[in-house]
């Protein structure tokens, strides 16, 4: 194609020069001869540049960028639908809906596959809604109100000086595809806690999504064993940190903390929720996030340690109830299909799908 449109421009140019000298040298009827096959070969050639590759590959382009958010638009409701199978949650419609998208997306009317996922993910967010069921507190039921309304929460609390925030792993170091997972209250128990709470972001085996990185995490931890998982990608780490020993520190990025193996659990998660009594996350562009359901945390005011839920909120709304619970510093936990939250032997919700790992309060 490139060789056909250098034959054309030099042809132009010819065609310029002949013409030029023409003007001179020609009579009347020659020249209009000649400028008669200017005229054509300029029409042959602006024909040959409209079907040129580049134009090809600008419309290929345009209909695989249609594909690409299309299908992830359809994968992301498939993997809300999975999450509330996880809840028991009557999805039967809603997956004949979401068929219907797929059947629509393979005949390439992307319009209305837009239309079709904005529809689905409405009734999707009504049944997430219904779902949220609020068991008491074993502790600490509290009522919290916000500017959002009131929410409810159940919190556990721990002083540090006698309990240790410990994390147990399901693997006994880094995993990147088929990961070993467990029950929260396996972990618990194997452990001897007597509080836990579920992870934070992983990957289900479930997504397709997530079908080369099956129920693996990539963000920064130590576990209880002083192994720490994921170092390497973590070096210059944005995400939130949080360190625990006898007292507890939250850090906004991970790159300001080393690899000490003296402390007893670093968690690094995300969004950080609130750091030094301040709101720091106000909501953001993720579906998840800022659909309500049961969000799960970790906070701390020096030296003691908080794990809870805050029920039927976005992850927006969780910070507010977290902040104006007077909890200083606190994490984001993975939340939907992986909440649990476990005590003295039962599970106050959850138990959730199985996780890489857990987050536990021992005595020390």
């Amino acid at each position: 194609m490139k060789k056909i449109i250098v034959i054309v421009l030099i042809g132009l140019i010819a065609l310029g020069t002949n013409f030029a000298y023409a003007q001179v040298k020609m009579s009347n009827e020659k020249r209009q001869v000649v400028e008669k096959e200017l005229e054509q070969v300029k029409t042959d050639y602006e024909k040959l540049q409209s079907s040129d590759q580049i134009l090809i590959n600008k419309n290929l382009t345009t209909e695989i960028d249609s594909i690409q958010k299309t299908y992830l638009k359809s994968v992301e409701i498939y993997e809300k639908l999975l999450d509330l199978r996880d809840k028991n949650g009557d999805t039967k419609k809603l997956e004949i809906s979401w068929a219907k998208i797929i059947s629509t997306l393979a005949k390439r009317d992307y319009e209305t596959v837009v239309k079709l996922t904005d529809e689905l993910n409405k009734e999707i967010t009504k049944l997430e809604a219904s779902l949220v069921v609020v068991k008491k507190a074993p502790v600490s039921g509290t009522k919290v109100t916000t500017d959002n309304g009131d929410f409810v929460v159940n919190v556990i609390s721990a002083d540090l000086s006698n309990t240790k925030v410990i994390i147990d792993t399901a693997a006994t170091s880094d995993c990147k595809n088929d990961c070993p997972v467990m029950s929260l209250g396996e972990l618990a128990k194997r452990s001897g806690a007597f509080a836990a709470i579920n992870s934070t972001y992983f990957c289900p085996a479930t997504y397709p999504s997530c079908s080369e990185k099956k129920n693996s995490f990539d963000t920064l931890l130590m576990n209880k064993n002083k192994i720490y998982f994921n170092s390497d990608n973590n070096v210059y780490s944005s995400n939130p940190v949080a360190v625990f020993s006898g007292t507890s520190r939250f850090m906004e990025k991970g790159n300001e903390w080393g690899r000490d193996t003296s402390v007893d659990a670093v968690l690094m998660g995300r969004p950080l929720l609130v750091f030094n009594g301040e709101v720091k996350f106000g909501g953001n562009d993720d579906t998840k996030e800022s659909a309500r359901g049961n969000r799960s945390f970790i906070g701390a005011s020096g030296n003691t340690v908080y794990i809870g839920i805050v029920y039927s909120a976005t992850v927006a709304e969780a910070a507010r109830v977290i902040a104006k619970m007077g909890i200083k510093n606190a994490i984001n936990l993975d939340s939907g299909g992986s909440s649990a939250m476990w005590s003295n032997g039962k599970y106050l919700a959850g138990p959730g799908r199985d996780l890489p790992f857990g987050v536990l309060l021992v005595r020390r």
